[in-house]
């Protein structure tokens, strides 16, 4: 069902001939009430036809800043770090996604999560074993893993408490499902090593294990090695940064971020899983009769509205709404916005590339009329999958489970244009 206020294409004229003519009268409505605002704007303006400082002497020299880094008036766009966590042991930081653009998360902005904090490794010395069922055991240098054939694929990365089902509470996006990000990651296909080490028939796990001091240890199911896995020495053009896994991590499109394993040195095939402590007592999800789900690898189809979203205001008139989708299972085939707390849905457009297991930006206009409403979206994946609300994942899983919580989240929006959580009592 389409909502008479929204245009599904964007084009719908009536909406579409005043975006532009509004366009002052938005900005004025966004700065009024803001005094401070105003008058720094007025006492810095640099319209035209003022000569602004900065065209009258020549700028800092290409060599001042060999690695380079943002413009410093975008200083607060960093990672959200929960003061509550001890950095140095079992601990995150979340991408801030109500200020991103596009589906490529910045390498400085990508989530982190680590459980025995971030080893300094030399890639010299570094070496990757593989062994257990296996003809050929071997140990590689990096130098040999960048010998073999190469490849290039964006895919989202995702951790499975991304929220757990009692952390609704987040003010941000970025507080409620921060621990997501996407990038274009480099590396070989862990298919085309395993083969060089040759499978015997009984092989069916590869137990993968990282050289962080908790030894991350993570059991893949074998048809997953074979099939799109990776293992990846670079992430968006340069190499992985420490907090990624430098020098070398798996990479599992579609399955839970834990188990990319970081700082990888050993793979050891195996015929049964290691039942290792991130898939015994943590990793599993936890069920209203106190039995627990085990090996829920894969991350279901999700979506967020990023913009209008927590902590932001809109003003009356036209407004962008936009966010990001996601699944484990392949492409997004839709994504549903409802502005009318979900009495009504209108397909929104995706921009392009729409790619399997990556993120997918989607857009829709909206005229707000400044009526209170609760806005929302729900995605669609390949395979048919609808995103569930709260209420429906609830009554099968409970809320005891920390995994896998795949929600729709929604925005309340106040007359006064304040957008606030939804989970929240207004």
């Amino acid at each position: 069902m389409s909502d008479a206020r929204t245009d599904r294409d964007g084009l719908a004229s009536p909406q579409r001939r005043h975006v532009l003519g509004r366009g002052l009268a938005l900005v004025g409505g966004a700065v009024v009430g803001n005094a401070a605002a105003e008058k720094a704007a007025a006492e810095s303006a640099a319209a035209p036809p003022d000569v602004p400082e900065w065209m009258k002497a020549p700028g800092a020299d290409v060599g001042s800043e060999p690695y380079g880094s943002p413009s410093r008036f975008e200083r607060d766009l960093i990672r959200n770090i929960p003061k509550s966590l001890p950095q140095y042991t079992s601990a995150s930081s979340r991408t801030p996604l109500q200020d991103l653009d596009g589906i490529i998360t910045p390498n400085g902005l990508f989530y982190e999560r680590h459980h025995g904090g971030i080893p300094e490794i030399d890639p010299d010395r570094h070496r990757l074993m593989i062994h257990g069922l296996v003809e050929r055991p071997l140990i590689l240098t990096m130098a040999e893993i960048r010998r073999f054939p190469s490849e290039s694929q964006i895919y989202f990365l995702e951790c499975s408490g991304n929220p757990g089902f009692e952390a609704m509470t987040g003010r941000t996006a970025s507080d409620l499902v921060g621990l997501v990000s996407c990038a274009e990651w480099t590396g070989v296909r862990l298919r085309t090593v395993l083969e060089e080490a040759g499978l015997k028939p009984e092989a069916r796990w590869v137990v993968a294990e990282g050289a962080d001091a908790a030894a991350m240890t993570r059991s893949i199911p074998l048809a997953k090695c074979l099939d799109d896995a990776m293992l990846v020495y670079s992430q968006n053009g340069e190499r992985l940064r420490p907090q990624q896994g430098y020098p070398l991590r798996v990479l599992l499109p579609g399955f839970e971020g834990n188990m990319s394993v970081k700082w990888l040195r050993r793979l050891n095939v195996t015929a049964e899983p290691a039942h290792s402590r991130e898939e015994t007592s943590k990793y599993t999800d936890l069920m209203p009769d106190g039995t627990a789900r085990q090996f829920t690898f894969m991350m279901e189809a999700k979506s967020i509205i990023t913009r209008p979203s927590g902590t932001q205001r809109i003003a009356r008139g036209f407004n962008e709404i936009t966010g990001i989708a996601w699944s484990g299972r392949g492409r997004i085939a839709q994504v549903e916005v409802s502005v009318d707390d979900g009495q009504s849905w209108t397909v929104a457009q995706l921009q392009a590339p729409v790619l399997t297991r990556a993120l997918t930006r989607f857009r829709l206009p909206w005229t707000w009329e400044g009526a209170p409403t609760t806005i929302l979206s729900r995605a669609t994946d390949e395979t048919g999958y609808v995103q569930p609300h709260f209420a429906e994942l609830t009554a099968v899983r409970g809320v005891k489970s920390f995994y896998h919580n795949n929600a729709i989240i929604p925005w309340r929006i106040t007359a006064s244009g304040e957008v606030t959580n939804g989970f929240l009592k207004a």
